[in-house]
């Protein structure tokens, strides 16, 4: 039997992940002096509502003993680890040492996906797909290599000051968002590790008739999904589903709230559009 383990960047809690057949370790964030397990024991929106209170928060990836205590209670099973984006987070690193520690390490696999959330999530819902209908360790990791390469994010940040301090960013571009009136968008470099400046428009609104122009010169069309994430800020992830829809009415959409370790990095009011191939 194939085992598929995640962590939180999936937007699932462990309770929903169990419910959807699979488990994860959860990524904490530490705000006003207290530390909590994302999505465990806070939700995007109370985190969310405490930033907006004055504090800054920080995010850390689970602990390297959790994730070892997680592969160890499958002892007699095979495990695919699909691990959000080496170098945006630590977690990838964690759970290749977690593996390295356990008994039955040739029995481990951990994908770097160099994505996060929205894709994170449909990899690891595909990835609990194949298991169920009997595929190899090896068959899943190359069925998620394959998916992993239409895989593209963008990110719309309302306050710049939260990815520069999370070092996240290239070094060029650390200032870019102090310009007066002007909305950068973000993406991933090639190897998934960094954010960079794909695009500069004034204002949300243009920012994402780029956005849009970009999935469609992407090809993005049915047979596609495109997950919107927000870490507060409905009302412009709306009027981004709104604005995509009407250039793209075929494709799968999704809506869902930032996890709080990413809106650590973020900040609150972002939205995230990202895509992927079914």
């Amino acid at each position: 039997m194939v085992r598929i383990i995640s962590d939180t960047s999936t937007l699932y809690s462990t309770t929903q992940a169990q419910e959807a057949g699979f488990a994860v370790s959860p990524l904490s964030v530490t705000i006003a002096g207290k530390s909590y397990r994302e999505f465990d024991e806070i939700s995007s929106e109370e985190f969310v509502a405490i930033i907006r209170q004055g504090h800054m928060p920080t995010s850390s990836q689970p602990a390297i003993g959790e994730v070892e205590a997680l592969m160890n209670s499958y002892p007699e099973d095979e495990i695919v680890n699909v691990a959000m984006a080496a170098g945006l987070s630590g977690t990838y690193n964690s759970a290749v040492a977690a593996a390295q520690l356990c008994d039955h390490g040739d029995k481990i696999t951990v994908v770097n996906t160099r994505t996060l959330c929205g894709p994170h999530r449909y990899l690891v819902e595909r990835a609990i797909q194949w298991a169920k209908e009997g595929h190899t360790r090896e068959k899943i990791v190359e069925k998620l290599n394959a998916l992993m390469d239409t895989a593209k994010s963008y990110l719309v940040p309302a306050d710049f000051d939260y990815l520069r301090r999370g070092g996240r960013l290239s070094p060029l571009v650390s200032y870019v968002g102090k310009a007066a009136n002007l909305t950068p968008i973000m993406t991933q470099t090639e190897n998934g590790e960094r954010l960079t400046v794909a695009g500069i428009r004034r204002g949300y609104p243009h920012a994402v008739k780029y956005i849009v122009e970009q999935l469609k010169k992407a090809g993005v069309e049915k047979g596609w999904q495109v997950q919107i994430s927000h870490a507060g800020a409905l009302e412009k992830a709306e009027l981004t589903l709104k604005a995509l829809k009407e250039a793209m009415p075929d494709v799968d959409y999704h809506i869902y709230p930032l996890s709080p370790a990413f809106i650590t990095q973020g900040g609150p009011g972002c939205v995230a559009v990202q895509y992927i191939k079914m």
